[in-house]
Order: C-alpha cells, then sequence, then structure tokens
C-alpha cells in the first residue's frame, strides 16, 4: 500500500469538528484481503502495538478490534486503527477514525490528531508497517517512534504555554500557532493577544533585555536600594581572584546572560575551586559575573500585571538511599517518575547527569558509584531550578508584605508586567533587608509550571492570571459571520460587510474577489476559503470578520475559525457535482451545513425557508434559527413567529422582521438599489439573509434599512454581480453567474427588463462542470437569448479548447437550431462581437471569468461608430 496524498485539517471540516489528518492510499491488489489471510499478519500488529488491544472498533467490549482481526478485516481500516494506537502510545489523546473506499483499490483514511507535524510520522510509519508485515521483512519500529518521539518533543507545547492556552479555553478563545513557532495568537482581529511562553503582546521588549543580562539587572535593582548580591564582570583569571578576595568566599559564577540556571555555580567555597569553576565555565560561556553566595531557601516569585500571584519555595533535586543501589540507578528511578519529562513537557524535568551534576558530588567527594545508605539524602544539585530537575512548595499565603512590595518594585524598574522573582532568604515571611535575604535574579518569560503542579502545597493559576491581563476587560473574541451557499454568497457577504463599515466598524471581509480591509483591497483574487480567512482573523485592526466560506475551501481545508456568531447558508444548488468525491446535491449539502454545525451555542443560524435542500440540514444545527423566506405564510417562517422567535419575510412589497413578536419594516422592495426596482428576485433573497444576519448580530433595524438602502448595484458595492453600463446607447450586463440556477435568476430578471429590444448573449461556464450542467445552460439561453456568443475561461479546468463551447453549442442547436449563433473563445472578443452586431436599447449581458479587461471596454464611450464588423468576423465562428 502507499499514500497518494494527504490533506491536514486545522480546525472543524467535513469529517470531524476536531482537527484530522486525510490520507488517499493505494492498498496496490489488497482492497479484497483480509489480515487473516496474511501470515503472520496480526500476531505481529498486536505483539508491535499493545495499545490495539483496547480498541473497541464499534464493538462494546476492549479488544472489539482485536476480534475483528480475528475475523478478517481489512487494510485501510487496520491503518486509521494503528495510527490512534501509535498516538496514544506517545501520550496523545485521541480517538477518531473511519476509513472508506473511493474505487476499487483507493482508500481514504480519516484520524484525529493533536499535532500535525507527528501526524504526519505516524501516517508514514502506519504505511511502511503495514507493508513490512505484508512482506513478512523487519522494520526498525523502536526507532521510528523515537524520531517521532523528538518530533512531538518539538512541536508540542510546554507547561506554560499550555497554561495559558487552557485558560484561554476556559473563555471559549481561539488558539492558533503561527508556523512551526512555540509562539500562540490567542483570539482573532483587533481582540487577538500574541505569547510566547509566558511573554504577552504587553511586554516590552526593552525590560526582557535588561532581564537577560544579570549585571545590568543587579544595578538597576542597587539603584533602587533593593538588596542585591556584591558583585562584578570576571575579564581574566587575575581580576576574578580580586573580586573574589574584596567580595569574600563563598561566591557565585554565573553567565552574564543566562537561562534556566545554566551554567550558574554556586558556594564556591576557595580559591582552587574558583579557578577550575572559572576555566572550565569559560569553555561555554563568554561573559561571566562573580557575586557574593548567600545562604538561604530559593524562593521564586511569580508577578503578573506588577502584582504578586505566587509564591513558591524551589527545592534542588535529590535522591534518598536505600543501601542498595549507587546514585546512578537511583537517578534512572527518581526519572522514572511519570511526573518527570524531557525538558518543560511535564510537571517535573528529568535530572539530567551532566557537569555541573558530578561537581556538585565531586564537592563532598561523591560519585555516580556511591551508594548511599539507607535513608541518606544525597543533593543532585546546588540551583533548584526545575528545569534542572528541581521541586517546588507552594508558600504564596507566606510571603510578608513588605517583600511583595520589594517584589513589585524590582518589577516595575525593569518594567516587566510578567518576571519571576528570584529570592534568597531564610523565611520568605520575613522582610529581606531584616533576613539577609536578596533578589538573586529577574527573570522574563518565567516558567509557571511550578505554581501549577506544585510538588506539595496549593496549585496557583497562573495562566489564567496572565491571560486576564493581556485583556483591558474580561477576554472576549471579534464577532464573525460566515456565508456559504452555492449563489448570492458574495452579494450577502459584501451587504452584510456594507452595514456594519457604516456603523465605524473596521470590517476584515473575505469573498471571490478579494481580501478587503474595510473599502481597502489587501488581495485581490477568488479569497473565500482557508488561507484568506486566516488573514483577515490575524489582522490586529480588525473589529469584525465577514467571510465568504465556499465549497472548495470547506472540502480541502475545513474551517479557518473555531465557531462564528452568526452562520448563512443563502441555498444549496446543483454545482460543482462531481468534484472533491461531492457527487449529489445531498452530500453539497452535507458539506455547506459545517458552517451552520459551527455556530456558538448562543450564536444564530440563518436559513433559506424556500429552499429545497436547505431545509433538509436544519436539524443539524444546534445554535437557533433565523428563516427568511419571500412568502410569510411559510411553514417555517411561521413557526417561527409563532415561537416568538425571529423571521425575515416579504409583506406589502417590503422586507420585514418579526422578533419577539414585534413586527419591523425594513425597507421597500421597489427602492432597494439591488433589486432593480423588484427585478431582481435573487437580490432580494441576498438582501433577506443580509438582513437576517445582521438581525442575528443585534444590529439595530434602522442601521439595516439606511445600510441596505445605501448599497448600490454597481462596482463600487457590488462589484461584478449584474453590473450595468450604458454603452453607446446599450446596456451592457456583466454578471459572475456560472451554474444552472444563476443563468435562470439572471434570465428571469433580463426578461423583465425587455422591452421590444434584443437580448445578446456572451455565455460560458467553467470547465470542470459535468457536460450536463452545460446543456442545461445551453438550453436556457436558447429559449431566452435573442442571439448569443459562445466564449470559453481561459483557465480550461482540464478540458481541451474549444470542448465546453462545443457542449454549449449542441445544447442551443438542439433546443433551437435557428439559433442567431456564434463561437468566439477569447472573452474580450467575444464582448466586442456582441456589440458591434447590438443595436440601440439592446441589452448584452455578459457571464465572465475575468472582470477587469471587460470593465476596460465597457467603461469608455465608444471612439468611433459602432457596427464594424470585419476584423471581429475573422476571431468569431459563424455557426
Amino acid at each position: 500500500m502507499k499514500i497518494i496524498q494527504k490533506r491536514i485539517y486545522e480546525g472543524q471540516n467535513i469529517y470531524s469538528h476536531k482537527k484530522c489528518i486525510r490520507i488517499d492510499m493505494d492498498l496496490e491488489g489488497y482492497c479484497e484481503i483480509p489480515s487473516k489471510e496474511i501470515p503472520n499478519f496480526n500476531f505481529n500488529l498486536v505483539k508491535l502495538i499493545p495499545e490495539l488491544k483496547t480498541h473497541r472498533c464499534g464493538i462494546d467490549e476492549e479488544g472489539g478490534f482485536v476480534k475483528r482481526l480475528e475475523e478478517g478485516t481489512y487494510l485501510a481500516h487496520i491503518c486509521e486503527h494503528t495510527m490512534i494506537a501509535i498516538q496514544n502510545n506517545l501520550g496523545i489523546d485521541v480517538s477518531y477514525g473511519k476509513a472508506r473506499e473511493i474505487e476499487g483499490d483507493m482508500y481514504y483514511i480519516i484520524v484525529e490528531y493533536e499535532y500535525k507535524n507527528t501526524v504526519n510520522e505516524v501516517a508514514k510509519l502506519a504505511v511502511d508497517l503495514m507493508n513490512c508485515l505484508i512482506k513478512q521483512i523487519p522494520i526498525n519500529f523502536n526507532g521510528r517512534i523515537d524520531i517521532i518521539k523528538a518530533i512531538l518533543q518539538n512541536e508540542q507545547m510546554g507547561c506554560t504555554t499550555k497554561a495559558i492556552c487552557d485558560a484561554a479555553k476556559e473563555y471559549n478563545l481561539p488558539i492558533m500557532q503561527l508556523g512551526d513557532s512555540n509562539i500562540y495568537q490567542i483570539g482573532y482581529g483587533k481582540m487577538s493577544r500574541i505569547i510566547e511562553a509566558s511573554i504577552g503582546s504587553k511586554t516590552k521588549c526593552v525590560g526582557v533585555d535588561i532581564s537577560c543580562d544579570k549585571l545590568l539587572t543587579k544595578q538597576l535593582l542597587k539603584n533602587q536600594n533593593i538588596p542585591v548580591a556584591d558583585g562584578s564582570k570576571v575579564f581574566n583569571v587575575i581580576g576574578l581572584l580580586q573580586d573574589a578576595e574584596k567580595i569574600g568566599y563563598p561566591v557565585v559564577l554565573k553567565p552574564q546572560c543566562g537561562n534556566k540556571g545554566q551554567g550558574v555555580i554556586l558556594n564556591i567555597k576557595n580559591q582552587k575551586q574558583l579557578i577550575n569553576t572559572y576555566i572550565n565555565l569559560r569553555k561555554n560561556q563568554k561573559d561571566i559575573i562573580i557575586e557574593k553566595y548567600f545562604e538561604g531557601n530559593d524562593y521564586r516569585v511569580c508577578l503578573v500585571n506588577y502584582k504578586v500571584e505566587a509564591v513558591a519555595l524551589r527545592l534542588a533535586p535529590f535522591v534518598i538511599g536505600n543501601g542498595m543501589y549507587n546514585l546512578r540507578r537511583l537517578i534512572d528511578i527518581l526519572n522514572e517518575d511519570p511526573l518527570r519529562g524531557e525538558d518543560h513537557e511535564k510537571a517535573l524535568t528529568k535530572v539530567k547527569v551532566d557537569s555541573e551534576l558530578t561537581s556538585c558530588l565531586s564537592k563532598r567527594n561523591l560519585d555516580l558509584d556511591y551508594i548511599p545508605k539507607e535513608g541518606e539524602k544525597v543533593l543532585l544539585r546546588e540551583n533548584a531550578n526545575l528545569s534542572t530537575g528541581g521541586m517546588a512548595i507552594d508558600c504564596t499565603e507566606e510571603i510578608c508584605q513588605e517583600n511583595i512590595e520589594c517584589c513589585i518594585n524590582a518589577a516595575k524598574t525593569l518594567g516587566l508586567d510578567i518576571c519571576g522573582i528570584d529570592i534568597c532568604t531564610k523565611d520568605i515571611s520575613i522582610p529581606l533587608k531584616e533576613s539577609n535575604g536578596i533578589i538573586m535574579e529577574v527573570n522574563a518569560a518565567p516558567g509557571i509550571r511550578m505554581h501549577h503542579y506544585p510538588w506539595k502545597g496549593k496549585k496557583r493559576n497562573i495562566g489564567k492570571a496572565i491571560l486576564e491581563m493581556l485583556y483591558d476587560e474580561k477576554p472576549k473574541n471579534i464577532p464573525i459571520v460566515s456565508i456559504t451557499g452555492t449563489n448570492g454568497k458574495t452579494t450577502t457577504t459584501r451587504l452584510i460587510s456594507h452595514v456594519l463599515k457604516k456603523m465605524g466598524n473596521c470590517v476584515g471581509m473575505t469573498c471571490t474577489d478579494g481580501i478587503y480591509l474595510n473599502d481597502k483591497c489587501i488581495h485581490k483574487g477568488d479569497d473565500s476559503g482557508f488561507d484568506s480567512a486566516k488573514t483577515i482573523l490575524m489582522n490586529n485592526e480588525v473589529d469584525i470578520a465577514v467571510l465568504e466560506t465556499a465549497r472548495g475551501g470547506l472540502v480541502r481545508r475545513g474551517l479557518a475559525y473555531n465557531l462564528a456568531d452568526v452562520g448563512i447558508i443563502t441555498n444549496v444548488t446543483n454545482d460543482h457535482l462531481g468534484l472533491d468525491g461531492i457527487n449529489s446535491i445531498e452530500e453539497l449539502s452535507f458539506t455547506k451545513a459545517l458552517v451552520g454545525e459551527a455556530v456558538k451555542k448562543n450564536g444564530v443560524v440563518v436559513i433559506n425557508a424556500d429552499d429545497k435542500y436547505s431545509k433538509t440540514i436544519i436539524n443539524r444545527f444546534e445554535a437557533e434559527k433565523i428563516y427568511f423566506s419571500k412568502f410569510k405564510d411559510n411553514p417555517l417562517i411561521q413557526e417561527n413567529i409563532s415561537n416568538g422567535k425571529t423571521a425575515v419575510f416579504i409583506e406589502d412589497n417590503k422586507i420585514c422582521v418579526v422578533n419577539d413578536n414585534r413586527k419591523y419594516e425594513i425597507v421597500s422592495i421597489k427602492e432597494l438599489p439591488i433589486s432593480y426596482a423588484g427585478k431582481l428576485e435573487y437580490n432580494i433573497e441576498n438582501a433577506m439573509a443580509a438582513c437576517a444576519g445582521l438581525v442575528g448580530l443585534n444590529i439595530d433595524y434602522c442601521m439595516i434599512s439606511k445600510g441596505l438602502m445605501d448599497f448600490k448595484l454597481n462596482s463600487d458595492n457590488n462589484r461584478g454581480r449584474f453590473n450595468m453600463y450604458d454603452y453607446g446607447g446599450r446596456k451592457v450586463i456583466l454578471d459572475y453567474a456560472h451554474n444552472i440556477e444563476g443563468y435562470k435568476s439572471v434570465m428571469s430578471s433580463l426578461k423583465k427588463m425587455k422591452n421590444g429590444n434584443n437580448l445578446i448573449g456572451v455565455i460560458g461556464i467553467p470547465g470542470d462542470r459535468k457536460d450536463d450542467i452545460g446543456y442545461a445552460i445551453g438550453e436556457i439561453c436558447a429559449k431566452n437569448l435573442d442571439k448569443i456568443i459562445i466564449k470559453e475561461d481561459k483557465d480550461k479546468r482540464g478540458r481541451k479548447s474549444g470542448d465546453v463551447a462545443a457542449i454549449l453549442e449542441k445544447a442551443i442547436l438542439k433546443t433551437n437550431k435557428n439559433t442567431n449563433l456564434k463561437i468566439c473563445l477569447d472573452e474580450v472578443e467575444a464582448l466586442k462581437y456582441a456589440i458591434e452586431i447590438s443595436e440601440k436599447d439592446d441589452i448584452i449581458i455578459v457571464f465572465y471569468e475575468k472582470l477587469d479587461s471587460l470593465l476596460e471596454i465597457v467603461k469608455e464611450e465608444p471612439k468611433e461608430p459602432i457596427n464594424k464588423m470585419d476584423a471581429l468576423e475573422e476571431k468569431c465562428k459563424t455557426v
């Protein structure tokens, strides 16, 4: 078996509301061969991955999956369970998966994941394992697992980051990792906040830089009469010895710029130890400082927003002898504690055997082969940093007010809103100046796991304190409106954005022609997918996000956001079928339902109560539903009205809203600009959808009315959607309709506008549409247009030049063999030809692919008389 392609879904998607990976694979002839028929396959699989024994696999008993193996199950299903089991083995809590046939040997599997780089490697291992078991050849399974562990360790959140993100989840705030970094964004738009471990978006860079320089920190604190250890920078051995004599033994050597206690050597008692330590330290450190060593306990005081939130007594790592094992073995046993992990992955860190540890032992004339007596305590390090194996006891209630004020003063001196202050004193409840205590260091980006997971004492939720500090008020997110459907998405998106902009909001909008910040287009293109939405969600100027969410993005990447405040489904009709595994309108409805499913419980889903397929997915939505309809007597409209809920409908040629049993008249249809005096019915529906979405956002009805009345049917407000231009006495209309219902709607509107003049159409469809859609559109055009010019898109989408035109031509002539028909494959030339064959007062409709080149023509007055056709005839084929 082999992997054909992989898709990573970072958020809710059509397969799961959790993150998952889709793997398309070729079973290479094994699609109908159960594993029980492959020699030794089942036995070796379960032996390598015993976690599979716990999988129930639809059977309500532990061991259900193993039973399936014994009965005979298939490779795609086995691969799915293997990927889940490997992740479980790594400590990742995932359980969802499924395997489905595409065709023949082609299958796809869906597996939940937590870490995308890790699951990528897990997928490769699972497939390699299947192949090795089939061929009965060895695989270095444990070696591959070790590689994946290293990837996981680099990828997963540290305890500090996780604590802050867990607090964000309590407030239902989304969390986004920025690239593959350890930097995360909490929230969207203007309410987004950036964290890097415990460095927040408000933390001053200069404060961090100062705290990294331990000598400068000491000087600034001393200037403010805060007790610190005497010390200075060391430049050479002579200066080192002179400073030590001046300070007085014992002394400390440490890097001028360091962290996690690395390179800190305490309690150096004489000249010989000092010189040896200095020489060894110089091998890895350039700038070294010396300072007076103080006896006392090691305390860490954590401040958030210049307030003491937690205090911990830190204990250096130690072992207790049993009279049998040497220190090396006792350290191994200590590291077997499930609470200890590599670096910051768990509550405690494993104790590493390094030069600092052996130096600590040698000061006591011990080595790793020493066997401590029963009950004998052996200190393994002199510093108590958690990152080197230390432990912590909560002492928050013990610190005295004088020491609290001293710590606040120190934090303000450096300008650090979040910091960890290391104090050496015999008792934190006694003022430092009375107990001969000192502040040893002030640390930016303090680790907070010692406070969340103390060895003893009360847990302190520093993560929540940091999160709340990042917000000036209660943490919250910006509102999100997500719009999907087959037709009308873009106009509805623009209408909602327009109203919200008029209210003074900075609106981030994505749609099929670009990404916008208010009226500024920051990217041109079809931006109705995942990456475009991310652009808006990560922009810290945005007050409200209004996102057009198209089918393609939903299928290929899922949702870019976690939950919306309002989800809108305009309609579901025949379009894009046969692409991405969606072959029916029912499947398309299921896909678009994701937008309604991913709405907050206190949010709103807006649904077209007149649309057949939109109504089939209503039961999938948990949030409150607002229906819109052209008819007040629609059963769903009446149901909401009778239940005191919200409904939008047409009555007396006005768009009305009933909410909480009160009726509000929003706008007259005849006066609604985008309805073209009521002729464009589909734009009336779009206005109702927008109105319902705005009501769901609790926007004032007067503002909704004013915004709808102010939104024009032109290229400024609704670019490329039934934009009409006067060109030499003709009406030229540019529209983006590209499916059956879109063509029907436009043709219906054109018939209302026709007044004895000709309707001339420049028509085409995207190349990836099925032939039957082309035949249906050709038939519609033949029945409604007086003259037709067939053009093709430049992007053929897999078709050969002329293929789409041939389908449309055949359908048109079959419907009406006398149709006045030309084929002019170039879109621009087709428009020019349409103009040349037109008469004054004729209407020309162009179903365009690329708008800008057509606008260059219609926005200028003709420079010469129309109806000069010689040059154009050469470019167009007469049928």
